[in-house]
């Protein structure tokens, strides 16, 4: 049996790897030269700039302060940070970060902002088909990056509504998700985070149609992203985001109460 066929670096990648190559090149210095500088072997260097291996951040500053790059280094960070999420989700990435209030309905696992490290990387191990343990890692790290939209300015505003069945869920085990319940809880207690649980014995509720996102954009233009299995739909037709709007409305007022929610979830790290 051949051994699997490596991806080929993404267009980004490629792209930076040969701006990089031409930089330094530029200045005459060695690979070898230039990772004693950026405090990297040149075996690093020579790694990214044949796309063997991704840049990471710490890289990308570090070649942007040893070649004097004028910003045209970092600049690229943005765009290679996107790649690490999956092709379908890469554009709602860029809305979220930049959104001015974002507002989720969650039906089987808890939203990703809200994720601990842990849980995150626990839901690869189910992943189909099975992920190499980098790949792994890539994902969980840039999914833990969206964090910074907590601490960001302007300030975000973020709404989350957890379906029971997402909380009942022991990802990762009960070790796993009574850390996952105690971070809920510290996320909650921001000033621009506001979290509610939809409780399996409230049967029916405006949303049985399934899990969305909201997004109001800086232009406070609303848009609504819906996502499963892989697949991903950015709705912008100003009838069907006020439909999709009024049923999340309505659905806060069916939820427990940010208190309630609170107690809630405090009970079910209790239970393990």
């Amino acid at each position: 049996m051949g051994q699997p066929k490596k991806k080929a670096a993404s267009p980004a990648a490629q792209y930076f790897a040969e701006v990089l190559r031409l930089l330094r090149t530029a200045k005459g210095l060695s690979q070898n030269e230039l990772g004693d500088v950026m405090g990297y072997s040149g075996a690093a260097v020579s790694a990214v700039e044949t796309c063997a291996k991704p840049a990471t951040d710490e890289f990308i500053g570090a070649a942007e302060k040893a070649l004097g790059a004028g910003g045209l280094v970092s600049a690229a960070a943005k765009y290679l940070r996107l790649e690490r999420y999956p092709a379908h989700f890469q554009g709602f990435v860029q809305l979220e970060q930049e959104a001015l209030s974002v507002s989720s309905y969650c039906v089987m696992l808890i939203d990703g902002l809200l994720q601990t490290p842990e849980y995150a990387r626990a839901l690869y191990d189910h992943a189909v088909p099975p992920l190499d343990p980098e790949e792994v890692e890539q994902h969980v790290s840039a999914r833990m990056e969206r964090k910074a939209l907590f601490d960001r300015r302007p300030v975000c505003m973020i709404h989350v509504i957890l379906e029971e069945s997402a909380l009942r869920r022991l990802i990762g085990g009960p070790e796993v998700m009574r850390a996952q319940y105690e971070y809920l809880i510290a996320c909650a207690a921001r000033p621009n985070v506001t979290l509610q649980v939809m409780p399996a014995a409230r049967a029916g509720h405006a949303c049985l149609a399934g899990p969305m996102k909201l997004i109001e954009t800086p232009e406070q233009l609303p848009l609504v992203y819906l996502e499963g299995q892989g697949n991903s739909v950015l709705v912008s037709d100003r009838d069907e985001v006020g439909v999709l709007n009024r049923r999340y409305a309505m659905i806060r007022s069916q939820a427990l109460g940010p208190d309630e929610s609170l107690s809630f979830i405090e009970q079910l790290a209790g239970e393990l």
